[in-house]
């Protein structure tokens, strides 16, 4: 496959140097991507890198994943107007190992093709350096002025933030230094990023055309944005992570499933493999039946699937139907403690106490005088006779005693009240 070609049509491409394609067609190329280890999960936003490596690899090439170690202790000022948090070599070692596990999810680490990604930190080489080195080595060969001409730096000089130290606006050159390590040690000869990491990108290839006479290109992808303008990827409770303590695998396969038909048209083409014929024979499925969501719901399954698993996509879509009422007691007892929590994460909660249940409770005194659930057995019991009160998802009737059989995952039990209401009672010991 052509990979420049594979990158058009998914809408992938923002900048590309001249010179780009016809190295990609000549030879087996090596490209990096650089990420920043700063917390020990990836999260969405970091996917549409890992995306063009993935489909790199699939294309015959060699990828590249080089995490910032280095770079993660300076902070960079591109699309910032503060200063990152610096963290300690500990912190990011492990980092790294969580990162490694997770991208294998995406890339061939393991086998002996010559297009075997590899994982690599700068901070292994940068650490090496002195400052007076680097500064006589490298640090001659970019000027001042090519460096404050590039945008980022131009906008924190600007007024946004609160100006740029010295460290953040050495962070280019750094990073200049990574591409031409990289270039020297394992001929890589394209840098790919962000579009916000052009001017970076391209400090690397002057460096390298400078102190090493060498060739090297440059391709970035647009900055992924919401069609409603909003930020891609965060929420209400933050940024979507690939880690499932971080962000469970349901609310990983809903963020997917509620995109807006205009979002999932885009994203089903840069975050998935399925082919250009596939996905337009999506799109025609979608544009006679808008409602049933095929591109929405083969974009949750396949990025499920590939993060997390089979398993946890199939969880995810019997948690769906429970929440939205297709739901039966056999299905919500099949559901993980963590699953269950997930999928009704915000109901109001109560408690009570275990041995309470030892000898049974009456339905509405469970449902009044313990759970506070009606505020009055009259209006319990009126609900109840019109068959509108669920246990577990099982319509009961006011002779319905409550015990420990009711349990779900050994100490919930959810009430229905009506088709929307939902509540969790918590026993404890």
């Amino acid at each position: 496959m052509n990979f420049i070609e594979e990158l058009k049509w998914r809408g992938m491409i923002h900048d590309m140097m001249p010179g780009t394609e016809e190295q990609l067609q000549k030879e087996m190329t090596t490209a990096y991507v650089g990420i920043d280890p700063t917390a020990d999960s990836l999260h969405i936003g970091h996917l549409v890198g890992v995306m063009m490596l993935k489909h790199l690899q699939e294309c015959g090439h060699r990828p590249i994943v080089l995490l910032g170690g280095a770079t993660g202790m300076i902070g960079d000022p591109s699309g910032k107007s503060q200063e990152r948090n610096l963290l300690d070599e500990e912190t990011l070692r492990h980092n790294q190992t969580c990162i490694k596990k997770q991208l294998s999810k995406f890339l061939d680490f393991e086998s002996k093709a010559p297009n075997a990604a590899i994982m690599v930190n700068n901070y292994d080489w940068m650490s090496k350096f002195s400052f007076l080195e680097f500064i006589r080595d490298i640090g001659k060969h970019i000027t001042v002025n090519y460096m404050m001409a590039k945008d980022s730096v131009k906008k924190r000089f600007n007024g946004e933030g609160d100006g740029m130290s010295f460290t953040e606006f050495s962070y280019q050159l750094v990073q200049g230094y990574d591409f031409l390590f990289l270039n020297q040690n394992y001929n890589c000869k394209l840098q790919m990023g962000g579009s916000d990491q052009w001017g970076n990108i391209t400090t690397g290839t002057e460096l390298i055309r400078r102190k090493a006479n060498g060739e090297a290109y440059a391709l970035t992808c647009p900055l992924i944005t919401k069609a409603d303008g909003g930020k891609f990827g965060k929420t209400e409770k933050g940024n979507i992570w690939l880690d499932p303590v971080k962000t469970s695998p349901y609310a990983f396969y809903q963020f997917w499933l509620n995109c807006s038909d205009e979002d999932s048209k885009r994203y089903i083409r840069i975050f998935t493999t399925y082919s250009k014929d596939e996905i337009e024979a999506m799109e025609k499925e979608q544009a006679v039946a808008p409602h049933l969501r095929t591109l929405q719901k083969a974009l949750a399954k396949d990025l499920t699937i590939r993060v997390h698993s089979q398993q946890d996509y199939e969880a995810a879509l019997n948690a769906s139907e429970i929440l939205f009422g297709k739901g039966t007691a056999e299905s919500l007892a099949s559901l993980s403690e963590s699953m269950f929590l997930a999928v009704f994460e915000g109901v109001p909660q109560s408690e009570i106490d275990r041995s309470l249940l030892e000898n049974g409770i009456p339905v509405l005194d469970f449902l009044t005088d313990h759970s506070h659930i009606f505020p009055s057995k009259g209006e319990a019991r009126r609900m109840l006779k019109d068959n509108g009160v669920s246990i577990n998802k099982t319509k009961i009737a006011d002779t319905y005693t409550v015990n420990l059989d009711s349990l779900i995952n050994g100490k919930y039990i959810l009430v229905q009240k009506g088709k929307k209401n939902y509540y969790i009672v918590k026993v404890c010991e």
